[in-house]
């Protein structure tokens, strides 16, 4: 297996054991890792100029346990902003980079669910067009469902999601 180096808020980390989780097939941003695995940081670059993107994992219940994915635009004044649309057009590159991160946090803290929810309707549309793209390399490795009239139900095509878990199998 490659040795893969990834650079953390106060180093660098040699991985060899996560090379597997990441090496996806899709093009995605390097990112800086927090020394918890909670937190990561990277930057889109496209028309509107280099973009501080951080993705958060915060801890939601203990029954089931479950995360949150938080996922924005850090501003100036160094708060991150989840409604900000960026325009920045890389938006499945920033997609797969969140994605990536899943392996990561499940290394260190267990195959729990991951919840994510776009801070609006049409956000959260545009992440289960994401996930639907990418359903082929998703499903071999994560369990998806998707949460609609007030139930959780596994993940479907063309169905409008409210919420989305995510687990590794």
């Amino acid at each position: 297996m490659r040795n893969i180096f990834l650079l953390s808020l106060s180093g660098l980390l040699s991985c060899p054991e996560i090379a597997y989780y990441c090496e996806m097939n899709l093009d995605r941003y390097h990112y800086v890792i927090a020394d918890d695995y909670q937190k990561y940081i990277f930057y889109s670059n496209g028309p509107q100029g280099r973009i501080k993107k951080v993705i958060t994992y915060t801890k939601l219940s203990d029954t089931p346990l479950t995360y949150n994915l938080g996922f924005g635009d850090e501003n100036a004044a160094g708060v991150v902003d989840d409604a900000v649309v960026s325009n920045n057009k890389d938006r499945d590159m920033v997609l797969a980079t969140v994605a990536s991160t899943i392996n990561l946090f499940c290394d260190h803290y267990g195959n729990h669910f991951i919840y994510a929810e776009g801070i609006t309707p049409v956000r959260t549309r545009l992440y289960q067009m994401g996930i639907s793209r990418l359903w082929e390399e998703i499903n071999v490795n994560f369990q998806v469902l998707g949460f609609v009239n007030g139930e959780w139900e596994d993940f479907r095509h063309n169905v409008n999601y409210e919420a989305f878990l995510v687990k590794r199998k």
